[in-house]
């Protein structure tokens, strides 16, 4: 029996074809140009990120300042009764203070370095890298919050500049202010750039708790830079910190009333050979540094996450 086939109309056909699906068009994605104003817009996002995720916890902002306060109000204090007869007058909490300034911006801008690994953990971090920006400009934004944040911290002691016998003199506030951001960018490159290769939390904040603390007892903060032992010298030398702790007690005691035998004994600055560094070329060597530990920190980044 042979197969009966139906012959198709015209009509039938062109109305079977009218109703087939339309091919779907493939999206298009574009992609923004790079440009200046865009790299700098990004730069300006990571910066307020930072400040508003400092800012709304409060817990942070005052536990920040619990170690720089038991610093000059307790041990300061404490210790007073055993030096103020070899002081020459000299307060112990004054001489504290420059040591105490750089503790409060070197705390906050280290744990301001951590939000890296914190968003490496959660992710965020790779969302930010593939951004149509360049990662320097994520690094940039990074360095440039903390360091505003730990600014921030800093201002808030220098508030207190008055209880430690610390005279409101505004030349004086305006330099130290400006040490302590200088200070603060170093710090928060050097967390950066040690953040870029660490992947968790917990092994973060024991690198940063084994490397705080030397960096502040061996910058000359709770002692004079002078008559220590060789070994302890060098160190003192090498440690970043003590290239703005020393400027900014010369700025301390260059406005105090104290006898020249105890300025010398308690602000001898830091020789190298013998050679008196100035406060300038020390200030250079903290903004130096600052820009090495930015730019380990970019080219860390840079590579494949």
């Amino acid at each position: 029996m042979s197969d009966i086939q139906t012959p198709t109309s015209p009509t039938a056909t062109s109305s079977a074809a009218s109703t087939a699906p339309a091919p779907l068009e493939v999206a298009r994605i574009r992609v923004p140009v790079r440009t200046t104003g865009s790299e700098i817009r990004a730069v300006k996002i990571v910066w307020q990120r930072e400040l508003i995720r400092f800012f709304s916890d409060r817990l942070r902002m005052v536990t920040s300042l619990v170690q720089p306060f038991l610093f000059l109000f307790v041990l300061g204090s404490g210790l007073s009764k055993l030096t103020e007869a070899s002081t020459g007058g000299l307060s112990l909490r004054t001489f504290l203070y420059p040591g105490v300034l750089a503790m409060a911006v070197m705390f906050t801008a280290m744990f301001s370095a951590a939000s890296v690994v914190w968003d490496r953990e959660f992710g965020f971090l790779r969302e930010m890298l593939v951004a149509p920006v360049r990662r320097s400009s994520i690094v940039l934004g990074k360095c440039l919050g903390g360091a505003t944040v730990a600014g921030f911290q800093g201002v808030i002691v220098i508030a207190i500049a008055g209880l430690v016998d610390v005279p409101y003199a505004p030349t004086l506030i305006l330099a130290v202010f400006g040490i302590q951001l200088l200070l603060a960018f170093m710090i928060t490159t050097f967390g950066v750039m040690m953040a870029a290769r660490v992947r968790q939390m917990q092994s973060f904040m024991a690198l940063t708790q084994m490397l705080i603390l030397p960096l502040f007892f061996l910058s000359g903060a709770v002692f004079p830079a002078t008559g220590l032992p060789t070994w302890l010298a060098v160190l003192n030398r090498i440690d970043p910190l003590s290239y703005a702790v020393d400027p900014m007690r010369r700025l301390v005691f260059a406005h105090l009333s104290i006898p020249a035998a105890a300025r010398a004994r308690f602000d001898p600055g830091i020789t190298w050979n013998g050679w008196h560094v100035p406060t300038l070329l020390e200030l250079v060597v903290v903004t130096a540094l600052g820009l090495v530990f930015l730019g380990i920190a970019i080219a860390q980044f840079s590579r494949s996450e």
